[in-house]
């Protein structure tokens, strides 16, 4: 599981049959390199600035509707942030 922020969205004119109903967001991990930007599927509502929580690999085809080819899903919206050191 990744914490990460929403940092942009992807947009394309044509996609496969199987992604229709998922926007694809790119999110900046919280911890770690933050050059590496995470595309990830949403259909939860998760917007541009908002912290979630990102599923990857085997374990995101179980928050998936369908069987879809996504290998990063955002599975929650973070109400409050971390604080690092306390």
């Amino acid at each position: 599981m990744i914490l990460g922020t929403v940092v942009g969205t992807v947009v394309s004119t044509r996609k496969m049959e199987k992604l229709v109903g998922y926007k694809l967001l790119m999110v900046e991990p919280y911890f770690g390199d933050k050059e590496k930007i995470i595309v990830a599927g949403d259909n939860i509502g998760a917007g541009i600035g908002e912290m979630v929580l990102v599923t990857t690999d085997e374990t995101t085809q179980h928050g998936l509707d369908h069987d879809a080819p996504i290998d990063a899903f955002i599975v929650g919206i973070v109400d409050t942030t971390p604080v690092i050191g306390k």
